[in-house]
């Protein structure tokens, strides 16, 4: 059994390459190999989100605080409240964010392949996060 104490976990700046807006992360857990799974609490202030990305192996996040948005690639953008919980396929190309008029706090939970968890790429535009 591992313990990972909070305090030797403090929150993190995030590379605005990866994000827009105010974003703070959290990690959770990186589990030792043969294990692969990787777990951090992201806080989003309003407005803020991820770029677009892809996960090799999938993502799950559980919304614990506030209201948000995800999309899909060619889908309609979606709400998410506390308590949901959201399944992106391997592969999927996504964003995830906090809503314009509230932050949103999620727990976000990857496996690794060969080592990466996450493919980043461009940012979400205005234009994009606002549905047009």
């Amino acid at each position: 059994m591992q313990i990972y104490p909070a305090a030797e976990r403090p929150a993190q700046d995030v590379d605005p390459q990866y994000f827009t807006g105010d974003v703070s992360m959290q990690p959770l857990v990186t589990a030792p190999a043969p294990a692969r799974l990787r777990g951090v609490s992201v806080s989003f202030q309003p407005g803020a989100r991820t770029a677009w990305h892809t996960h090799p192996l999938g993502q799950t996040l559980i919304v614990t605080a506030g209201n948000g948005l995800a999309q899909v690639e060619g889908e309609a953008i979606r709400p998410l409240s506390v308590g949901d919980v959201v399944w992106f396929e391997p592969g999927e190309k996504h964003w995830h964010g906090a809503a314009p008029d509230s932050a949103m706090t999620h727990i976000a939970l990857q496996e690794a392949q060969d080592g990466s968890a996450v493919t980043w790429l461009e940012h979400v535009t205005d234009a994009q996060y606002a549905g047009g």
